[in-house]
């Protein structure tokens, strides 16, 4: 591989940046300004090099990227849209073919990992994930994904579903999914019972999905963090969406919060347009991780998105009132660093040593970068320039 020498760019804080990229990692950086004989210049001036974009949460089963237009339907239940959804993939342009487009349109805005989280249920199978894992072999040279099995059918209450959860896990499926223990399966205890010791004996991480309200939601967190200390998995269970933290009084919410971070429980949110979402900013002072995802792309839960986190990052903050750039930062950390941790990719960042894998974007530093979504980007992974 071609040594380069990388010059003339900032990094995420505004300061002068360069480095060189020798074998696909980063050295020299911020070393010796002049380049050796015979290397390579790359001149990124104008341009903030930020870590590769990392999206904590996205469904590449669900999305019809690569395929055409479904207008959205409007239902009355969840059980509606369960039915409405097998309906119309199952009518969609082949599953491997659809999740792929929406991975290479993702890594042309610079994201390099991701959480994908893929419906598995009792009739459904392991379908979806053999999909995905496809059409991830397929993009393993431009993105590392980690695949989530969930049961959005729920656990206890879809026949079968706790089978082929173990099924999967039995297959190598990295993290352990949930969904809505009370308010959709009926049996708090015995659904995080049966994850949570899922996820002891194969060793794997779990994320969960609660979307359950209020003080409903705040017991269920208050549950998860109590068993995730029991179980001595600090560091390693995440909760999506957690809308309850942002339906009630931010002092009750805090107290949640609390636990989680002692617990070591991360909370991931793609700000939601049409539901209150946590206090971002406000758990992040007080210990908790918090990251972003995608979430949904153009799919039959909503037909908005196109993958771009740092769209994503912008819209976390407009509709957090992020307004100082220690606040857009935090934004940016929600689709870098925050979320490599949460899902605890390795080796994820801007520093010596590390594999050269950023993207490169028009802007004067990390939160000039959010507040404008600046189009002009370049992206490398593993010192290629895609």
């Amino acid at each position: 591989m071609t040594l380069q020498f990388v010059h003339g760019g900032v990094d995420r804080n505004g300061a002068p940046l360069h480095f060189h990229i020798r074998d696909g990692r980063i050295s020299g950086l911020n070393g010796e300004a002049a380049p050796a004989d015979g290397t390579e210049c790359v001149d990124l001036e104008g341009f903030a090099v930020l870590p590769g974009l990392v999206d904590g949460h996205i469904h590449l089963d669900k999305s019809f990227v690569g395929d055409r237009w479904h207008p959205h339907q409007p239902v009355n239940t969840l059980r509606e849209r369960l039915a409405v959804e097998k309906a119309a993939v199952a009518g969609a342009s082949p599953m491997v073919d659809r999740a792929e487009a929406l991975i290479r349109q993702c890594s042309a805005f610079g994201t390099v990992a991701m959480r994908c989280h893929v419906d598995i249920d009792g009739s459904t199978g392991v379908r979806h994930l053999e999909a995905v894992r496809e059409a991830a072999l397929r993009c393993a040279d431009i993105m590392r994904i980690q695949l989530v099995a969930f049961p959005q059918a729920g656990v206890i209450s879809c026949a079968g579903t706790a089978a082929v959860l173990e099924q999967a896990l039995a297959a190598g499926v990295e993290v352990l999914g949930g969904i809505d223990p009370t308010t959709l399966d009926g049996d708090a205890e015995g659904q995080l019972a049966l994850l949570f010791g899922l996820a002891e004996r194969y060793g794997v991480q779990l994320d969960i999905h609660l979307h359950e309200p209020g003080e409903t939601g705040l017991a269920q967190l208050l549950r998860i963090a109590a068993r995730t200390r029991a179980a001595g998995l600090q560091g390693r269970v995440a909760v999506s969406h957690a809308y309850a933290l942002g339906d009630v009084p931010l002092a009750r919410a805090l107290q949640a919060g609390e636990a989680l971070a002692t617990a070591g429980v991360a909370i991931m949110s793609n700000a939601p347009g049409d539901h209150p979402f946590p206090p971002l900013r406000a758990l992040h002072d007080a210990g908790v991780r918090v990251f972003a995802g995608n979430d949904n792309i153009r799919d039959c839960w909503w037909p908005y998105g196109n993958g771009d986190l740092l769209q994503r990052a912008m819209l976390l903050g407009y509709r957090s009132g992020f307004y100082t750039d220690a606040d857009l930062m935090l934004a940016l950390d929600m689709v870098t660093t925050h979320a490599a941790q949460a899902i605890g990719l390795p080796q994820h960042g801007i520093a010596e040593g590390q594999p050269a894998t950023f993207v490169a974007v028009r802007a004067d530093h990390g939160p000039a970068a959010v507040a404008a979504v600046p189009v002009e980007r370049r992206v490398v992974v593993d010192g290629r320039w895609l």
